[in-house]
């Protein structure tokens, strides 16, 4: 009986571990296939247009946009980002992300992350955040890429990054939170955080709501930058 119980429970283990390596593997490959079929596959940079950027840390994407123009000004969306910053410059861009609560606001570096709440995220999902960090004029690099879009294409991305938001009531301010970056400002987000909408994915989904060419499901950091192409060196300088 109880030879009987031991092979009953090394049945559910070897199963688990099979299905766990499945999953490791799987996820990978799905991602690289979502990440390849295109959306707006005709999309071309127009000569002229709104300049953002696209960001990455190789883990994490954001996207860049300038803080003011003609057709958003983004302090009235963050009231907060009107002022300078700790090192006393007054920000000309910023760079906004999307995320989850527990890691944006508490974990410094993938170092720090509990294995608890990595578990909770990949089974359960979790709250999501915005992060918003000022900048003062980023230069074009392989991490920051410059990407040129339409004025229609613009206000569709401002429509899609403000979606993320939950609606205030008339009249109040969007409260801000503070994280594990001096100069950021975190903001209570829409949707769930999963391992099928990440950080990477929303990245995704604003570009492509906004008609920029994108792969349709991009969970990985590499799956929204294959998309956007580095800058040259002429425009490093």
């Amino acid at each position: 009986m109880a030879q009987t119980a031991l092979s009953a429970v090394k049945r559910t283990s070897l199963g688990l571990l099979a299905l766990l390596l499945m999953f490791a593997v799987g996820y990978p490959v799905a991602a690289w296939i979502g990440s390849s079929v295109p959306q707006n596959a005709d999309w071309q940079p127009p000569d002229d247009g709104i300049d953002i950027m696209i960001e990455t840390n190789g883990t994490h994407t954001g996207i860049v946009v300038p803080l003011v123009n003609h057709i958003k000004d983004w302090r009235t969306t963050f009231p907060q980002m009107a002022g300078a910053r700790s090192d006393g410059f007054v920000p000309s861009h910023l760079a906004l992300g999307w995320g989850e609560r527990e890691v944006f606001l508490n974990v410094p570096t993938w170092a720090d992350l509990e294995a608890s709440t990595a578990l909770r995220i990949a089974t359960i999902g979790g709250d999501p955040v915005m992060r918003v960090m000022p900048y003062v004029r980023p230069a074009p690099s392989e991490y920051h890429r410059p990407l040129r879009i339409s004025e229609d294409q613009y206000r569709s991305l401002v429509k899609a990054i403000k979606n993320g938001l939950p609606t205030l009531p008339e009249g109040e301010v969007r409260q801000m939170l503070r994280g594990t970056h001096p100069d950021a400002a975190y903001y209570d987000a829409t949707g769930n955080y999963t391992l099928t909408t990440t950080c990477n994915s929303w990245v995704g989904d604003v570009l492509a709501e906004a008609g920029v060419a994108m792969g349709s499901w991009t969970p990985f950091a590499g799956g929204v930058m294959k998309w956007i192409p580095e800058p040259d060196d002429e425009a490093k300088r």
